[in-house]
């Protein structure tokens, strides 16, 4: 399905995107995973600190839209959720 606001959850901030809490930790969420409001589905640390992005909404994630250790902008889609 293609990215749309009703479906993207996007950073609340400029930084890095991580999907697990370490290098060694398994990803927080894959794609086909339910998740309901308030999970964490990743971080974006920005100027060394982890902040833990959480679901917005309930539903299933479709697509992970951007590569681990990449940077990403305010209100860019990290990932889908329908």
């Amino acid at each position: 399905a293609p990215v749309t606001s009703e479906n993207a959850l996007k950073s609340p901030m400029v930084g890095t995107f991580y999907r697990s809490p370490s290098p060694s930790s398994p990803a927080f969420v894959e794609i086909g995973k339910h998740v309901k409001v308030g999970d964490v589905v990743c971080i974006v640390e920005a100027m060394k600190m982890m902040n833990e992005i959480e679901a917005d909404r309930s539903g299933i994630v479709e697509a992970i839209l951007v590569e681990d250790g990449e940077p990403v902008e305010f209100d860019q889609a990290l990932l889908t959720i329908v």
